[in-house]
């Protein structure tokens, strides 16, 4: 058995065909405790179910694949399986009994590709059209570049639309975008095409419709502590480890996901879990398969990093970016305010920037662990996704502040940098296609919650000078309105027009260059120093794993700075016809990228008069 893992499972297995097997752990169950059969084919019945022995209760029924069912726990609690593989409608609705060998996988060779080759998409699943809908998508995203598709959440949610974040059933894939079968056939496309997919996972908390979880298992939640979301999950329990390491091992084994992105795991009360539960998925898998396992985590920590996670998203790489093309420095954004090309530089050598240093944002508090000694491809680096631009009052996109802040050529030396970077890039859907289109915050609650999530976001926006006006707050979009879901669906499918394939077409030739240039020798590629060379503009280094010295200069300002000349090498990148011959001569224009393999010599010459 699988250290972590209880010796039986919950919820509803087929022991063999016809035959299921019905298990539930109700702790705090005060009555009989009975499941309720629908069979697609007979009578429906009702079963008691037996305790066993850890808080848990089973049966065995003769039904198979198809049979609905939900729990009943005395006279009034009904409600659906928590380890649900699909649901009859919606969270509140019937379970139903699954067949996890129905599928004919036609990939069945698939092995994943290693992460040094991973270039990421993430995108909502309902507004690219659903499963299917993605599905037909992979092709342009194969033709981009793009080598792993990432889904927002995907776990049953209440009603039709919704970021994901609100997930009540994590084993349950949501019907609002296709089937099961859908689902996989999904899956099996990205691998026929080369490409993977990832998936992102909420642990560290319930939505608040759907949840009866506190009805009957109230040990799940601890009493002396709270998330923003309300009462934290005990990761103490070994029921409640199980239930959530079982829920990774289930994606990427029975699902064939090729990675799994953590949401917010700084809200997970017991951060050895994490390490536990990666520990144990790695130890599910074949040796040769590649499966990838990303963190969120807004305090910076860095230890987990050298375990069984490959990755992080690096907030940091995005706020400091965002401060440049943008100029705000308000928010979170205060931390990033001062020399701005100096903390770009760390970020660039080093991953993070707050390592354990004072937070000015956080009123002092020390943010974060020290993540020099990390490779760049321990961090996911991107200029948007879907908190960055979601978050925001009007979900606006970085090329609309871009326009207002330092400019297109600014936004553009931005996107290089991402996508040329040794650390792991990822785009954000439509984002390739320079789109201005909002993504915005949307649900489709019942009447009181959506009242409540209404007012409360307005409320969230009153401490902002441009949102202190109630009228002005009153326009900010109504979370569950139909048409706010669909004005934050990109022209994905369209046109996009003659600068939509400008766009389209430069972050294709960035991807190309990465591909062809940096991939090949970014496994084991190290820092070899990073500066600010001008208030907006930064030159960096990296030894690649063929000996090789990878140099990015990025000026972000609106005048040239000075570098010192670069003397031989091999160009890699520039991005405009000139740039290398001012480089050349001591100058890096206004917006300008270069990208240089040098040789080694003159490498360790221009470190030595940096």
């Amino acid at each position: 058995m699988t250290k972590g893992l209880l010796p039986t499972g919950y919820g509803a297995t087929l022991t063999r065909p016809g035959q299921t097997r019905f298990a539930v752990w109700a702790p705090n169950a005060a009555a009989a405790v009975k499941v309720h059969l629908t069979p697609p084919q007979g009578e429906p019945m009702t079963l008691d179910m037996q305790p066993d022995g850890q808080g848990g209760f089973v049966v065995e029924a003769p039904v198979g694949a198809g049979t609905r069912y939900r729990y009943q726990i005395g006279d009034d609690l009904k409600f659906p399986d928590p380890f649900s593989r699909l649901q009859a409608g919606d969270v509140h609705d019937d379970s139903i009994v699954v067949d996890p060998q129905s599928y004919a996988w036609r990939t069945t060779e698939w092995k994943g590709r290693p992460w040094s080759e991973v270039v990421l998409y993430e995108l909502h699943p309902k507004a690219f059209g659903g499963f299917k809908g993605i599905q037909a998508a992979l092709p342009k995203l194969a033709e981009l570049g793009i080598t792993a598709v990432e889904l927002m959440p995907i776990a049953d949610f209440p009603g039709e639309r919704n970021w994901g974040y609100d997930g009540v059933l994590p084993y349950a894939p949501d019907t609002a975008y296709g089937t099961p079968d859908d689902l996989k056939a999904l899956v099996d496309a990205a691998h026929e095409q080369g490409m993977m997919i990832f998936l992102d996972v909420v642990y560290n908390h319930f939505g608040p419709d759907g949840n009866y979880l506190h009805a009957y298992a109230s040990d799940f939640f601890r009493e002396d502590l709270t998330t923003p979301w309300g009462p934290a999950i005990d990761f103490r329990r070994p029921q409640v480890r199980d239930f959530f390491t079982r829920n990774a091992m289930y994606w990427v084994n029975e699902l064939r996901f090729d990675g799994l992105r953590f949401d917010a795991v700084h809200a997970i009360s017991e951060p050895d879990w994490l390490d536990e539960m990666a520990a144990a998925v790695r130890a599910s898998l074949p040796s040769d398969r590649h499966v990838h396992l990303v963190l969120e985590h807004d305090g910076n920590i860095a230890s987990h990093l050298a375990k069984d996670f490959d990755a992080q998203w690096n907030d940091d790489g995005h706020h400091i970016l965002h401060r440049i093309i943008a100029g705000e420095t308000d928010g979170y954004y205060t931390d990033y305010a001062d020399k701005p090309a100096e903390q770009l530089a760390r970020c660039l050598a080093e991953g993070f920037i707050y390592q354990g240093q004072p937070s000015p944002h956080r009123d002092g508090e020390l943010r974060g662990e020290p993540s020099g000694d990390l490779p760049p491809t321990a961090f996911v680096l991107f200029l948007q996704n879907h908190d960055q631009i979601g978050n925001r009052a009007l979900g606006d996109r970085l090329i609309t502040l871009a326009e207002k802040g330092a400019g297109m050529e600014a936004l553009r030396a931005g996107v290089a940098l991402c996508m040329l970077s040794p650390q792991i890039p990822m785009i954000f859907m439509g984002e390739e296609w320079g789109t201005r289109t909002p993504f915005l915050y949307f649900t489709s609650h019942n009447d009181e919650l959506a009242e409540a999530v209404r007012e409360g976001r307005r409320k969230e926006f009153a401490k902002f000078p441009a949102f202190a006006d109630p009228a002005v707050r009153d326009n900010i979009p109504d979370p569950n309105a139909a048409n706010t879901f669909e004005a934050s669906v990109p022209p994905l499918t369209e046109s996009p027009g003659r600068e939509g394939m400008l766009w389209w077409d430069y972050y294709r030739a960035l991807l190309r260059v990465r591909r062809e240039v940096l991939v090949p020798h970014l496994d084991g590629a190290v820092s070899i120093g990073a500066q600010a060379i001008g208030e907006l503009a930064v030159a960096a280094r990296w030894r690649l794993a063929n000996g090789q010295v990878y140099a990015m200069y990025v000026n972000f300002a609106a005048d040239a700075v000075d570098i010192t000349p670069v003397v031989g090498g091999q160009l890699v990148f520039e991005s405009a016809s000139d740039t290398g011959r001012l480089a050349a001569t001591g100058k890096l224009k206004a917006g300008a990228t270069l990208v240089m393999l040098e040789d080694a010599l003159e490498a360790v010459a221009q470190d030595s008069a940096a």
